[in-house]
């Protein structure tokens, strides 16, 4: 199956990369290099031809290299869902511009060209720290699925700070919560639905598939209960919101947990090593549903995935991204971290030369 894939790559004033091209062939691809010289910011340049903030969530104006700050700029022909395309994306002291083959496009029309699941070591402590950080990765999960799904938590996000002002402000006249209340509760039912959606996808991905990485068992855990009618639930709970300052009720307050299935442990009680195959196995899993759904492959992104993974589970993944037929753009600070690639895929050596980027494609 040819999956998805970036053919050339051109930074201008990208984070650490005044001017940089790449050309790829669609094989996975290694960026190979010491800390610092800037393989991250290749890979951040490329999660953006999705929408959103990219991998790392940066603010639009952290992006522009420095001293310049003259504005940035990520252009790219790509191997899309339906056809070729030319994708650009930039900012010049403004919010975020996107362009498909010369015309201007909102970021979501990025999404009907390009899907891309991505692990950054950010995650490495997913199953461990708070709740917001399984959100946004579920939620991402949810996007590579349903690209809309960002337009109901948008909605539901922006009631919800109208409703946290109100309760702030201790305003108590039902009149002014009511509207928002509905408007929450419309969006929380499509939120709902979506991430449901992208579990039930998941944990179908992981059965049955030929793979070195351990099966999770996902569920949603609802803090304060699952409620049937959010609306009546919130116009029920104003008084215990208004005493807390914010709304205690919702999709915000959602609890992503696994379990890793084979040993009936909870992934916040694995060992390090089996919170990383964990998260590697649920990428695939992403990775096998959408190449299932859309009759190719997404573009898999992921940084310093191989550092902590035994020789084994390295060439194990490699055999699965490439079994997969996906284009998998990753970075190592060494180049044995790749050896079991081998001619399957592409290698570049990217170095900082006096505060500029170097890129050589390696043979």
């Amino acid at each position: 199956m040819s999956g998805l894939a970036i053919l050339t790559l051109q930074l201008s004033h990208f984070r650490s990369h005044r001017a940089a091209r790449l050309e790829f062939d669609g094989r996975p691809v290694a960026l190979v290099g010491a800390n610092g010289a800037g393989k991250t910011n290749i890979l951040e340049a490329v999660s953006l031809l999705s929408p959103g903030r990219g991998l790392r969530r940066a603010a639009v104006e952290d992006l522009a290299r420095r001293p310049e700050a003259i504005g940035w700029k990520v252009a790219a022909t790509v191997a899309g869902l339906s056809a070729a395309h030319e994708l650009e994306t930039w900012a010049e002291g403004g919010p975020r511009q996107v362009r498909v083959d010369g015309k201007t496009a909102p970021q979501l029309a990025l999404a009907r060209i390009l899907r891309m699941v991505w692990l950054v070591p950010a995650m490495d402590r997913l199953w461990i720290e708070a709740a917001e950080g399984r959100r946004r990765f579920l939620d991402r999960s949810v996007l590579s699925f349903a690209p809309d799904h960002a337009e109901a938590v948008l909605a539901y996000e922006k009631a919800m700070r109208d409703r946290n002002r109100l309760l702030k402000d201790e305003v108590r006249d039902p009149h002014w919560y009511g509207a928002l209340e509905a408007q929450m509760a419309a969006s929380a039912a499509v939120i709902a639905a979506n991430r449901a959606d992208a579990l039930a996808r998941l944990m179908a991905a992981q059965e049955g598939a030929e793979t070195a990485f351990p099966r999770a068992s996902l569920t949603l855990v609802h803090p304060e209960g699952e409620v049937d009618d959010l609306a009546t639930a919130l116009a029920e709970n104003r008084r215990r919101d208004l005493a807390a300052g914010r709304t205690l009720l919702g999709p915000h307050r959602v609890d992503l947990q696994a379990v890793f299935s084979a040993k009936g442990v909870p992934a916040d009680q694995c060992s390090t090593g089996e919170q990383k195959a964990l998260l590697i196995s649920l990428m695939l899993a992403n990775a096998r549903a959408l190449a299932t759904d859309l009759g190719r492959p997404p573009i898999l992104l992921l940084d310093e995935v191989a550092a902590h993974l035994d020789a084994g589970r390295r060439t194990a993944l490699y055999d699965e991204i490439c079994a997969l037929g996906a284009q998998a753009i990753m970075t190592g600070t060494e180049p044995g971290l790749f050896d079991s690639l081998g001619a399957r895929g592409q290698s570049f050596a990217i170095a900082d030369d006096i505060g500029q980027s170097s890129i050589r494609e390696v043979p």
